[in-house]
This record gives structure tokens, C-alpha cells and sequence, in this order.
């Protein structure tokens, strides 16, 4: 772990009737860690992502994000992350300009800061051409990256990644973690979550949910030395679907 950790999550369950979505998750997410949450569509990802950044209440258990509880202080919870999703991040009908002035004043960013903090993402980004076009006329690529670049905006301890690069092409996909990666170095915890299985290579530590449960946690090598495989592709196969 770097520096302690910053997300605890002790058998968190989430139930919808006679459906358990999530079943008794527990782990740990260390400060500057980047953190695979892998596992098919429908195994319970985006449900328990949603439970910890405070937008969906546990049925049961516990869990603390940022140094705050997640039933208790969801308010404080979202005030201390950056949360970026894969179907809505951005306004297409407003320009890159202006969906960085949104988004700067809902984190409750001063006027200067959001000002001073534009131009900074404009310049890093090189949009000086695309600033004043409507997002809805961007490639998906560039979306996203404008996206993860808007959820930094009030420098927040953690950063939640649903499904981030979905529906992009690969060196797209590539570019995209590299950013992660530089986020991470300078600290911040990056919680991913992705059905990409070879994106798993990218993270310091994956765990992998199979039907609501987390059926294995440790790092991509660990894994695929425990499973004597060679990708965490075939890791994913053997726990989800008993390929051998």
C-alpha cells in the first residue's frame, strides 16, 4: 500500500428486493493505488461504485471513502472525490469552455480558480482550437479526455472511473491511462472500473466480481502466477465463466 489507505469497505451489501447486487464486498484501496474493479456487465460494479460515492445506500455494511462514511456523510464523500462515467460526463450542448465553467462552479470553485483553471486545461489539452465547439461535436476520444480532465478540476484525494473507455479504440484506451497514470503519480487514487480485462494489466491491484461477490484481489502478476495463466483475460475465464 502507498501512503495507507484512503477507501475501506467492510461487507458492503446492496439489495434490490429478493436481488443481491453486491454480497459482502470488503477490501482496502490504498492512497495513490490505482485500482482495477473488474468483472462482466452485471456482475455488480457500477452498483457497489455507486454506494461508495455516495449516490446509492448500503442495505448493509460499512464503508469509508476519503475518511468519511459513506451512509453517514455522502455529502462530504462527494465533495472529496472526482467521478467520471463512461454514458454522462459532459454537456453536448455546450462547448468545452462552458462545461468547464459548469462543472468548476458545481464543485464550487471561485470564479478566478475556475477561470485560471480553464485556460490551465485548454493549454495541457491543447483545445485551443475546440475551447468554444459544442462537446456533442467531438470524437469520443477527445470526450473523454476532456471529461477526466473536468472531474480534477477541484483536486480531489480520489477519482471514480466507470467504465472510462468504453467504446474507444485502443491507442485511444492507451492515451487515456496514460493520464491516469500521470494522476496517480502525483498521488491521487484511482478507482476504475472496466470489463476490459487486459486494461487489468494497467493497475497496481485488480479484484475481480463475479455475480455480486469479489472472487479474487491481488496484483495482475499475483493473479495470473496463482492461476498459472498468462493474461488476465484467462484469469477472468477461469473465475467467471470455469474455463480452464
Amino acid at each position: 500500500m502507498k501512503n495507507g489507505n484512503i477507501i475501506h469497505v467492510k461487507n458492503l451489501t446492496k439489495t434490490f428486493g429478493d436481488f443481491t447486487a453486491v454480497d459482502n464486498i470488503s477490501f482496502q484501496v490504498g492512497k495513490g493505488e490505482v485500482f482495477g474493479f473488474l468483472g462482466a456487465n452485471g456482475a455488480g460494479k457500477t452498483t457497489a461504485m455507486k454506494m461508495l460515492i455516495g449516490i446509492s445506500k448500503p442495505s448493509s455494511g460499512e464503508a469509508q471513502v476519503a475518511g468519511f462514511d459513506v451512509k453517514s456523510q455522502a455529502e462530504k464523500v462527494k465533495r472529496s472525490i472526482g467521478y467520471m462515467s463512461q454514458r454522462f460526463s459532459l454537456y453536448n450542448d455546450l462547448t468545452i469552455r462552458e462545461n468547464i465553467t459548469f462543472f468548476g462552479g458545481i464543485y464550487g470553485l471561485k470564479k478566478s480558480d475556475i477561470k485560471t483553471k480553464s485556460q490551465n486545461l485548454i493549454d495541457e489539452l491543447d483545445l485551443h482550437d475546440e475551447a468554444d465547439k459544442l462537446v456533442g461535436s467531438l470524437p469520443l476520444g477527445w470526450k473523454q479526455k476532456v471529461a477526466f480532465s473536468v472531474s480534477l478540476l477541484h483536486d480531489p484525494q480520489i477519482i471514480f472511473l466507470d467504465e472510462p473507455t468504453g467504446g474507444v479504440d485502443p491507442i485511444t484506451r492507451r492515451k487515456f491511462w496514460e493520464m491516469i497514470y500521470r494522476e496517480a503519480h502525483k498521488g491521487k487514487t484511482i478507482f476504475v472500473t472496466t470489463h476490459y480485462m487486459d486494461e487489468a494489466e494497467y493497475c497496481d491491484r485488480v479484484s475481480i466480481m463475479v455475480a455480486g461477490k469479489i472472487e479474487a484481489l491481488d496484483t495482475p502478476k499475483n493473479l495470473k502466477e496463482k492461476y498459472k495463466v498468462e493474461s488476465m483475460n484467462q484469469v477472468f475465464l477461469k473465475l467467471a465463466r470455469n474455463i480452464e
